[in-house]
């Protein structure tokens, strides 16, 4: 298939690649002209779009344009400067993290010019590339399946993950790694609570190895001390632990690069999706008590730092890129 992609930052160049490596083309397009036109000059199948105009010209209809972003402003500009250049029939995708609510908004507005708008919940951060990226898609049944041979692409597949017990026949979508969860807006919603899980997972194994740093302090007594290797404990428990996990995975190598973590403050950013999950909870009646404390850590973490922070920190950076802000606050 032909896709158009804008925003060619830590994730949408490599969805390109990892589109073209499938035997798609795509049309390029950055706020910076340099990385479309150097992605082009070493892939014949990738074509640089110099303005948006120019990259829907370069489509055939419908056209298709995902849209890799920072949610917020950034997306709603793009949005409606992509519903001023399309026609009916046309396809806007929204891959980044936007809030469900704007995307059930934006997709009534761009409807009543007859164009098409999918939210893709997208997990996978910078080892996507070669690992592929989980999706979460809210859309028009009919347009997710005229979309799906991008989603297959992108997506893991079956790989060498063993099947859930249960399961049998044909793999579906889901096991794969994509779904449509529902229409516009579920696939964001669904995403959204991903990340307020992320939130959670991360900051149990923040406090765990905090422990574990502070285990040799002077307020206990001299026998019940301990001078923990962490970088070992984080080694162990990916063999055979019941905790094994890819964010495990991304901790131990921070930890053996690492130990001390010295190269961050423990300034933890959130990216909006855990508030979001809190907020949605709030509007359920549904507790989530390990949520909303994991939130809250966040906020206390630019205020005062400890190394569970750090670990933080450093599970962002190895899945995501993150990086802290250079002065720490």
């Amino acid at each position: 298939m032909q896709l158009g992609m804008i925003g060619l930052g830590r994730m949408g160049a490599n969805m390109v690649k990892r589109l073209t490596n499938g035997g798609h083309q795509c049309v390029a397009y950055d706020l910076d002209p340099k990385r479309a036109q150097e992605m082009a000059a070493a892939n014949p199948q990738v074509a640089a779009a110099p303005e948006i105009k120019d990259l829907v010209a370069k489509l055939s209809k419908p056209r298709a344009v995902w849209i890799m972003v920072p949610s917020g402003d950034p997306t709603e500009k793009t949005v409606d400067t992509l519903a001023a250049l399309m026609e009916p029939g046309d396809i806007i995708i929204d891959g980044g993290n936007s809030y469900f609510k704007d995307d059930v908004r934006r997709a009534k507005k761009v409807k009543e010019k007859g164009i098409h708008y999918v939210d893709a919940g997208t997990s996978g951060g910078v080892w996507g590339a070669e690992r592929g990226y989980c999706l979460m898609v809210g859309a028009e049944p009919d347009i997710f399946a005229h979309l799906e041979p991008i989603f297959a692409t992108l997506a893991p597949g079956v790989g060498t993950i063993e099947r859930t017990i249960g399961r049998t026949g044909e793999p579906t979508r889901a096991e794969k790694g994509y779904i449509l969860a529902g229409p516009n807006g579920a696939g964001h919603f669904v995403k959204m609570i991903h990340n307020g899980i992320e939130y959670g997972l991360m900051q149990a194994f923040a406090e765990g190895f905090d422990i574990f740093k502070n285990a040799n302090t002077k307020e206990l007594p001299a026998e019940h001390r301990y001078d923990l290797d962490v970088a070992e404990i984080s080694e162990v428990w990916r063999r055979g632990s019941v905790v094994s996990s890819w964010l495990l995975d991304l901790l131990a190598i921070s930890l053996a690069e690492s130990p001390d973590l010295k190269e961050f403050t423990g300034f933890v950013q959130d990216s909006g999706e855990g508030r979001w999950t809190v907020m949605a909870a709030i509007e359920e009646a549904v507790p989530a008590d390990v949520l909303t404390s994991s939130l809250y850590t966040r906020f206390r973490s630019r205020q005062e730092h400890t190394f569970g922070e750090k670990v933080l920190s450093a599970m962002r950076k190895q899945f995501g890129g993150h990086m802290e802000r250079p002065s720490g606050g």
